[in-house]
C-alpha cells in the first residue's frame, strides 16, 4: 500500500515565528505529504495556514490535540486552530515541561511523523525535539541558532531554507510518496 509521508512541524504555541513558519509550510506543501502539528496557536497555526494556502498541495493539515484532562478528552481552549483539516483528539493533557511524560501527546506527534522539523519554541518544543532524537526520527531545527539554546545536543540547527529543503528530500527518499 502506498501512502503520503507525514511531516511533523513542532514549535511555539504562542509566537508564530512567521517568516520561518511560512517558509516551511510552503516548502512542505510543494511535496506529496501531510502536515502534522499539535493543532494549536503560534507556529502551529502559521505553518498550517501557509501549507493550507497552497492550492495544488496533495496532503492534509493534521492536528493532534491535547485534552483538558485525561478523564474527559475535551480539547484544550484554542484547539484546533482554524487551518486544521483532520483533527486527532487525544485524552492526553500534559505538555510544556511535562512534554516527555507518557500523558503528553508529544509522543503521538513524533511517532506519527516520518520527518520532524523543529521551529523555535519553549519547553514543549524542546521535549518534542528530544523525543524525535530518542525515537530516531529524521529531525532538523530551522530558525536563528540563538533561539535553540537549551535544546537537546545532536539537533542540527540551520537558518538556511535550502539546507531544510535538502534535508526533507533526503529524509523522505526512502518513504513511498505517491
Amino acid at each position: 500500500m502506498r501512502k503520503l509521508a507525514i511531516a511533523g512541524v513542532m514549535g511555539s504555541g504562542s509566537d508564530p515565528h512567521t517568516p520561518y513558519s511560512y517558509a516551511i509550510g510552503q516548502l512542505l506543501a510543494a511535496r506529496p505529504l501531510h502536515l502534522l502539528t499539535g493543532g494549536g496557536g503560534g507556529v502551529m497555526t502559521a505553518v498550517s495556514e501557509a501549507f493550507g494556502q497552497v492550492e495544488a498541495r496533495r496532503g492534509l493539515v493534521i492536528g493532534v490535540l491535547p485534552s483538558t484532562s485525561a478523564s474527559d478528552g475535551t480539547p484544550k481552549s484554542g484547539y484546533p486552530n482554524a487551518a486544521v483539516e483532520l483533527v486527532i483528539q487525544t485524552h492526553l493533557p500534559l505538555s510544556a515541561e511535562h512534554g516527555t511524560d507518557v500523558m503528553s501527546r508529544n509522543h503521538i506527534n513524533i511517532l506519527s511523523s516520518d520527518i520532524v522539523i523543529v521551529l523555535p519554541g519553549g519547553a514543549g518544543t524542546r521535549a518534542e525535539a528530544g523525543l524525535a532524537l530518542r525515537y530516531d526520527k529524521p529531525c532538523i531545527a530551522y530558525g536563528e541558532p540563538g533561539k535553540f539554546a537549551g535544546f537537546p545536543e545532536g539537533l542540527t540547527v540551520t537558518s538556511d531554507i535550502k539546507v531544510v529543503e535538502a534535508f526533507v528530500a533526503e529524509a523522505l527518499a526512502g518513504v513511498v510518496c505517491t
